[in-house]
This record gives C-alpha cells, sequence and structure tokens, in this order.
C-alpha cells in the first residue's frame, strides 16, 4: 500500500504534482510510469479524466503479470546476489518464463495447482530451484506491494531426488590429479583441505591470510570461520607462493609449458588460485581444466565432480574427529545439514564384537 499524501491533498487518484523551480508540474501516474499534464491544473485534471476513461488506462492498470515482477526482481534484487546464483536464476527464470508467460500469467491468478503443474511439466530435479526462485520472488513483490496474497508455493511437493552418495577415494583423486595442470592441482588440494564449495575456493585472496589462519566468507551464505594453517594445507599454501614467486621473478611472461611468451607480462593477481600467467582462475577455467584432466583420466563426469570434493573432506573429518567437527568445517548452521554432505557409500566403519 502507497504512502498517504501529506501534500497536494486536492489532487485525484493517480494524479501527482512535482514542483520545480519554473512551477508547478502535473503527472498522471499509471502503475508503471509518468505522463506529463502540463502546468496548467485545470487542464491537467482535464487530461487525467481522459486517460482515467480510455481503453490505455484501462490497460496500463491491468493486473501485474509475473514476468513484470520477475523483471523488477531481476533488475533489483538478483544484482545482489554472488555471481554464480545470478546465473543460475537466469536460467532459471528462462524455464520459468515459458510456463507463466505463454499467454502472460497475472500474478493473483498463479494458484497451488499451477505450482503443481509446472513441477509436472518440468519433471527433472532442477524444478525444485526454479520453483524456490518463484517463491522468493513472490515474497519479495509482498513486501513490495504488488500483491496480498500467500505464497503459492507453500505446500507443494517438489521433484526430490536421492542426491549424490558419491564418496571420491583416494585412488580415484590421484588419477584425475596426476593428470591435472598446476594450477587444477593447486584448486584440488584447496577445495579438499578446506571443504569449502568451488566458488569460495576462486575467491580467496592472499590478504585472507591472517595470523595463521585461512579467513572464509562463504558467497552463499555470508558464513564466517577461520582455517588453521597447519600440516598439508601450510604445504599447499606455501607451494602456492613459491609459484608465485618464480613468476614476479621471471622478467617475461610464460606459457603452460614454460616456454616464453610473445604477450606482455600482466600484473599478477593476489587471488590464491592463479593460472600460468599469473591471472585470477576463474570458475569456467577451473571447470575446463578439471574436466579435460577427469577425461584423460577416462573417468565420466557423473563419477567425480569437481564439487565432490567438499563432500570427501566433511566424510573424512566425520570419521576421524565426529560430526561437530565436520559441521564446524563446512560452515552449517546445525549437524543436519552436515549430514546431507556425509558419503556413506563404504557404510560406517564400526569394531567387531571381539
Amino acid at each position: 500500500m502507497g504512502r498517504k499524501r501529506t501534500v497536494h491533498l486536492n489532487l485525484p487518484v493517480r494524479m501527482k504534482a512535482r514542483v520545480r523551480p519554473s512551477g508547478v508540474y502535473y503527472y498522471y501516474f499509471d502503475g508503471q510510469r509518468e505522463h506529463p499534464l502540463g502546468k496548467d491544473l485545470v487542464l491537467a485534471v482535464k487530461k487525467w479524466a481522459d486517460l482515467e476513461s480510455t481503453e490505455a488506462h484501462r490497460q496500463a492498470i491491468a493486473p501485474i503479470t509475473f514476468r513484470q515482477v520477475a523483471e523488477l526482481y531481476l533488475k533489483k534484487v538478483v544484482p545482489t546476489k554472488a555471481p554464480r546464483t545470478q546465473k543460475d536464476n537466469l536460467g532459471e527464470l528462462k524455464f520459468l518464463y515459458k510456463f507463466f508467460d505463454n499467454p502472460p500469467a497475472p500474478l493473483d491468478g498463479i494458484e497451488p495447482k499451477h505450482i503443481a503443474q509446472y513441477r509436472d511439466w518440468r519433471k527433472v530435479t532442477r524444478s525444485t530451484q526454479e520453483i524456490a526462485l518463484l517463491s522468493h520472488i513472490w515474497n519479495w513483490a509482498r513486501e513490495q506491494g504488488h500483491t496480498k496474497l500467500p505464497n503459492p508455493c507453500v505446500g507443494v511437493a517438489r521433484n526430490r531426488s536421492k542426491g549424490r552418495d558419491v564418496y571420491i577415494e583416494d585412488a580415484l583423486f590421484q588419477k584425475v590429479y596426476d593428470l591435472a595442470d598446476q594450477p587444477t592441482r593447486d584448486a584440488m588440494d584447496l577445495a579438499h583441505l578446506v571443504g569449502q564449495r568451488p566458488g569460495d575456493c576462486l575467491s580467496f585472496m592472499e590478504s585472507d591470510i591472517v595470523n595463521g589462519a585461512l579467513l572464509v566468507e562463504q558467497g552463499k551464505t555470508g558464513k564466517k570461520l577461520r582455517v588453521r594453517i597447519e600440516g598439508k594445507l601450510k604445504e599447499v599454501l606455501d607451494r602456492i607462493a613459491e609459484r608465485k614467486a618464480k613468476l614476479d621473478a621471471s622478467p617475461v611472461l610464460l606459457t603452460a609449458s614454460g616456454k616464453p611468451s610473445r604477450r606482455a607480462k600482466p600484473i599478477r593477481a593476489t587471488s590464491l588460485l592463479i593460472d600460468e600467467t599469473g591471472s585470477r582462475l576463474t570458475y569456467d577455467q577451473l571447470d575446463s581444466r578439471f574436466g579435460k584432466a577427469r577425461k584423460a583420466a577416462g573417468i565420466k563426469p557423473r563419477e567425480f565432480q569437481f564439487r565432490d570434493l567438499r563432500a570427501k573432506a566433511a566424510t573424512e573429518v566425520e570419521e576421524a574427529d565426529g560430526i561437530e567437527r565436520a559441521t564446524k568445517l563446512l560452515g552449517h548452521a546445525d549437524q543436519k545439514m552436515t549430514r546431507k554432505y556425509v558419503r556413506n557409500r563404504l557404510g560406517v566403519l564400526v569394531n567387531p564384537t571381539k
């Protein structure tokens, strides 16, 4: 609901006045944009009356559609999210538009049965994330006053999958590791040792190393934690630092094979994970490099995905030190979420009776 007027109380609904240095100007607001009515109040009211009675006005104040709200959400909310989440939202909206914008669906016309129809139409488990986005858009639309109706996604069953139940054995890890380039090896080691998401590992900076700990701020949840730099993690970070020092000392830019490049030497990035030229390693680069190493090792994508390293870390820490430490490492609010990451494909390790 809009705020009550405190000035120009004599003006009719949807008519606004703006004071300028040259005088007062009147406008007609159709719910989406303003139409200038001029400076003369009497003529402005006549134009207002014409707009109120025209077919154009009736179309202008037609019920807001899902696409209109989604585009507002895309403009105002999505840019505040993490880059990977923004990319996912754009892909999810494509499918939501196919169903709720063909023909355009009025926002207030969407009911729980339509959410169920969308679920059945999509069939795939990815629809769960798409419906979650629609739900978030709806809640935002309520806050903005675009609808007063309850969220139609509440209570509707989703297309659920069993989820990945894959534990990456050390031998499988080593197969890919041996055939990967050095930047990919650095990323694999870092992801395995700190148990964080790929995007969080790629965002680590040299400045995140403070007082013997690696500072982590998870992009998805904003959770902050510190990982002690000791043992194998210290070895990996020292190795990365040594590689960077060699890049800094080299008078020319080197290629991946170690040969001099004709390109100008760029300023080295301060990210922990960098490529052979010293530039920040991106998500797409890591995905491509890891995929090539996996293919060279003869391993299928469903058998080993980079994100499985987070589950590998959780499983190993849980088995060695218990679920509480695993929960802290992964930055989860409770142990229930951590248990989803712990892979029990091998079965729980127990002692014999004697």
